[in-house]
């Protein structure tokens, strides 16, 4: 009988740790299976209507997971570092791009994922309490998982259709993020909230409280004479496809 081969295949750990997924969420095991890139995921980066649809990373994901995930349900931090650990496979760890007028290098594999605070987190619970610092106003919000980023992309493009000078993906964003408003889960609620009611200064603060506790992996790197806090690392096409000739 002839037996099927099977690709070499690594773990991924994810920066959530899993614990903020249902625990009937495969991806509650805080780790994923994914199998190395073959000349499949080459026709898939190269797909011209996968890349005019904006879907060719999401596709490559999907192709290169083994673990039978609900793709949907990723945080965008795991997703990040899917991505991360999907190039590795792929072209190895060393990463080659222009910054300041040279050429960098970046072994991709000591990317570290940030520092958790777990506990912010319940166990199996994507929800997170924010007080805003001005006005005192009590807010529940989640992480923004791939679907919700697909729901705001679709949404901001709408409105740019019936307004093209439109730029409205900040507040779509915070209206998909927060879940309750004092209290109040209506979504009309937190649609007026956000639009007529949260301060600058509230927004920005709760900004920062959300990407201080997100689960991501940290993308920095530090060029000589670069500034303090490093530089993010450019995530462009020959990211995943180093042969682009872009």
């Amino acid at each position: 009988m002839e037996q099927k081969q099977k690709f070499p295949t690594e773990m991924v750990e994810l920066p959530s740790k899993g614990l903020l997924y249902p625990k009937s969420s495969a991806l509650a095991e805080g780790k994923i299976e994914m199998k190395y890139m073959t000349a499949k995921e080459e026709d898939i980066l190269t797909n011209q209507n996968y890349i005019q649809q904006g879907v060719v990373i999401d596709k490559l994901l999907q192709s290169l997971i083994v673990t039978p995930i609900d793709y949907s349900e990723l945080l965008i931090g795991d997703k990040n570092a899917i991505l991360i650990a999907s190039r590795i496979l792929g072209y190895g760890k060393d990463y080659e791009f222009e910054y300041g007028g040279e050429m960098q290098s970046v072994d991709l594999s000591t990317l570290e994922p940030r520092e958790l605070d777990e506990s912010l987190f319940k166990s199996g619970e994507n929800k997170f309490v924010f007080t805003t610092p001005a006005t005192g106003t009590l807010l529940t919000f989640k992480l923004l998982t791939h679907a919700d980023e697909q729901a705001i992309d679709q949404e901001v493009k709408g409105l740019k259709k019936l307004n093209k000078d439109s730029s409205a993906e900040l507040s779509t964003r915070l209206k998909r993020m927060i879940t309750s408003v004092n209290g109040d889960a209506e979504a009309r609620t937190i649609r007026d909230f956000v639009d007529n009611h949260f301060l600058v200064r509230d927004s920005r603060a709760f900004r920062e409280y959300v990407r201080q506790i997100q689960p991501d992996v940290n993308l920095k790197f530090y060029p000589e004479n670069g500034p303090d806090g490093g530089v993010d690392i450019p995530i462009g096409v020959t990211f995943l496809w180093p042969d682009a000739g872009i």
